[in-house]
């Protein structure tokens, strides 16, 4: 249903798809840049349910409940539970994802870098935590609002050289222009 429904989305407003997903993985950190509006979450899961690739997005275990959790289930999210760890405190959102990553067979979990829809100088870097504790690699998944195409860019595995592999994921990230490009990567 839902890929039937994304095949209707892209036909309706003249999107493509530019669909190289690395053969082979089933676990990666995805991250979708630029995102620069709210529209980007409906083609970027367009995108991933016509590329058959079973992108998750993370959640607040309090928001899953009930037909709402149902919603969100069906659309990607898994719920993050901050559990406590030993010492009492609890984990941060890094840590949870880099467990759930290792205790699965399976997982490609979405995240915005840029943490927000408006420009920033700066990328969070939980991202590169993430891929680089669990030991997977980061995808570039990308929408460029100018060519109307959603696709996959660039895939590398963290080397604890986080400032220069951010940089080349950030130039990658330049030449695609978001819904909003005055929003877009500096």
């Amino acid at each position: 249903m839902m890929k039937l429904l994304s095949r209707f989305v892209f036909w309706i407003s003249g999107w493509s798809l530019n669909a190289n997903w690395p053969d082979g993985l089933k676990k990666a950190v995805l991250i979708a840049v630029p995102h620069t509006s709210n529209w980007d979450i409906l083609y970027a899961r367009a995108a991933f349910f016509l590329m058959d690739i079973p992108v998750r997005f993370t959640i607040k275990k309090e928001v899953m409940v009930g037909p709402l959790g149902w919603l969100l289930s069906g659309l990607g999210a898994i719920s993050i539970d901050r559990k406590r760890i030993p010492g009492g405190r609890k984990q941060t959102y890094t840590e949870a994802m880099v467990s759930m990553l290792k205790e699965r067979d399976e997982l490609v979990i979405m995240v915005t870098p840029e943490g927000t829809r408006s420009q920033v100088k700066r990328w969070k870097s939980g991202f590169y935590h993430i891929a680089l504790g669990a030991d997977v690699p980061i995808v570039v998944g990308y929408l460029d609002y100018k060519k109307k195409e959603a696709g996959i860019g660039p895939c590398l595995y963290p080397d604890g050289n986080m400032n220069e592999q951010i940089e080349e994921l950030k130039a990658f990230g330049r030449t695609v222009t978001g819904k909003h490009p005055e929003k877009g990567i500096l």
